[in-house]
């Protein structure tokens, strides 16, 4: 448990207990209502794209600012949506870190707030398990059976790339059947993320914010094999990600193509829309060497994600593949690791897109253990910027 965490006792771990959930980690402000760790009576996100895509990408001041202003009504309206009061709920749940640390102090200090409040226990809940567990909730929302374990996960996003082998195992408390979760790190980023990649790419392109949805799209109209780059090798641990390089390789590749003026060109094309882009819009303002310069960086990068996170399971003797967090609701990425790793007898779990990106709801799926254990956070948990897994 965390620091400054404190334990209940006799806590009851039904399946109709209702868990309110914050999550402020980065530039969403969260809020859902989970019932029993696999319903969904309400998931409300409010986006600061708007915001930021301005700048190319998250400014931690802005997002701090913009979650103080959301917070409240964002809270309000997953009660609404849910049909409870704050008195319906039996737990508090909130993401204490790793993220911005501004941004997790605006919802961590609200959760502290109701939970004093109302006399409901506060579960602190690490971001990358919530991605974790969002593929579980994926799973008991349909009524299917749980992914077999050991999995191995790649949570992968704008502020993250990591592969993590997860076990489970019951234990009897209080004579109650509650289950444990231990997450094992075998590989992560040096550098960049690989949604953050995306978003330097793009914004290097001329292609606004955020660049991962905008590339997907534009990808499927190139060559991926148009641009030749290398594959990314690590010295040391095999399993860790590097971005920075093939981040400066796009770089290299627009100075010595001469593609400055006609990417100054996009950007003032696309300032003097009316309007956000439309895929009709992105086709008009990209060449063709454009198009092949994307698709050749998305191969590259699902390329290094399902080789590493294929070779990881094998590795670890993984049972099943999950993958989760915002780039898995990239489509080649899904496609490739699908293929893959069904050749070698794996089955992939992963999110609908809405539970990809980052959300509240997860974060009750992952605080549903802790609940049923009754591992609770006291007034001085804190905030980490940094905090494994």
């Amino acid at each position: 448990m965390p620091a400054g965490s404190i334990q209940f006792e006799g806590m009851a771990g039904e399946h109709d207990a209702r868990i309110l959930a914050i999550e402020s980690s980065c530039d969403e402000t969260a809020a859902a209502v989970v019932v029993g760790g696999r319903r969904i009576l309400s998931n409300v996100v409010l986006s600061q794209i708007p915001v930021h895509r301005i700048y190319g990408g998250v400014v931690p001041e802005l997002a701090s600012r913009e979650h103080l202003r959301g917070i409240v009504p964002v809270v309000r309206q997953a009660l609404e949506q849910a049909g409870v009061t704050l008195e319906q709920i039996d737990a508090v749940a909130v993401t204490y870190g790793p993220g911005l640390v501004g941004a997790l102090l605006v919802g961590l200090t609200y959760a502290k707030t109701l939970s004093l409040a109302t006399g409901k226990p506060l579960v602190p809940v690490n971001h990358l398990e919530g991605h974790i567990h969002a593929v579980l909730l994926e799973e008991r929302m349909h009524e299917r059976e749980d992914p077999p374990f050991p999995a191995v996960v790649l949570v992968v996003s704008g502020g993250h790339t990591h592969l993590y082998r997860v076990e489970r195992r019951s234990e009897e408390k209080d004579g109650r059947s509650i289950d444990r979760y231990s997450y094992t790190t075998l590989g992560h980023t040096r550098d960049d993320a690989a949604g953050e990649a995306y978003d330097k790419v793009a914004k290097l392109l001329g292609l606004g914010y955020p660049g991962g949805p905008v590339i997907d799209r534009l990808a499927t109209l190139g060559n991926e094999r148009g641009v030749p780059f290398g594959p990314i090798r690590m010295k040391g641990n095999p399993l860790d990600f590097s971005y920075s390089g093939l981040k400066t390789a796009v770089l290299r590749y627009v100075q010595t193509h001469n593609m400055e003026e006609r990417i100054a060109a996009r950007r003032k094309a696309l300032a003097e829309l009316p309007g956000r882009p439309t895929m009709e819009d992105w086709q008009r303002l990209c060449d063709q060497e454009t198009l092949d310069l994307v698709a050749s960086f998305q191969y590259a990068v699902v390329h290094s994600l399902v080789e590493r996170t294929l070779a990881a399971a094998e590795s670890a003797g993984a049972e099943s593949i999950f993958i989760s967090g915002g780039v898995a609701a990239n489509r080649r990425l899904r496609r490739g690791m699908e293929e893959a790793a069904a050749e070698r007898g794996w089955k992939v779990y992963a999110p609908a897109l809405p539970l990809c990106t980052d959300n509240a709801a997860m974060i009750a799926a992952a605080a549903w253990p802790h609940f049923t254990a009754g591992e609770f956070a006291g007034a001085e948990l804190p905030a980490y910027a940094q905090l494994p897994l």
